[in-house]
């Protein structure tokens, strides 16, 4: 019986995947560096100057915990979202939750634009 006890517990070791919460705040930002385990996130904000009646425009820098599922979806140059979580570390208090939108880049093909310099030649 004891024996049995001790292999539940070390499976229970093995397949326990760490759960994290989120909680608080939420952004949004795109992505501008990638690690294994983490990404850093990029946004704008407008802040009011009183005093001068003016406009400052502030950039954040976040970092955030990249789940497992998720590192084969998230890229550089992404729109995604993050929560606020429990500090995983010393510079990582963010998750992210997935991608916001999705950017499509707009790409022409090499054969249209040597068409277009031989028609613009004649």
């Amino acid at each position: 019986m004891e024996e049995t006890r001790k292999e539940s517990k070390s499976i229970e070791k093995k397949t326990k995947k760490e759960v994290v919460g989120t909680r608080g705040r939420v952004f949004q930002g795109f992505v501008i560096k990638k690690f294994p385990k983490r990404v850093v996130i990029q946004f704008d904000k407008t802040v009011k100057i009183q005093k001068y009646e003016r406009f400052l425009k502030k950039t954040t820098v976040l970092h955030a915990r990249l789940p497992e599922e998720l590192e084969d979806q998230v890229n550089v140059g992404d729109y995604i979202r993050v929560g606020e979580c429990r500090p995983l570390s010393k510079i990582i208090h963010f998750i992210v939750l997935g991608k916001a939108r999705v950017i499509e880049e707009k790409r022409i093909p090499v054969k249209d634009l040597t068409e277009t310099k031989e028609e613009k030649q004649k």
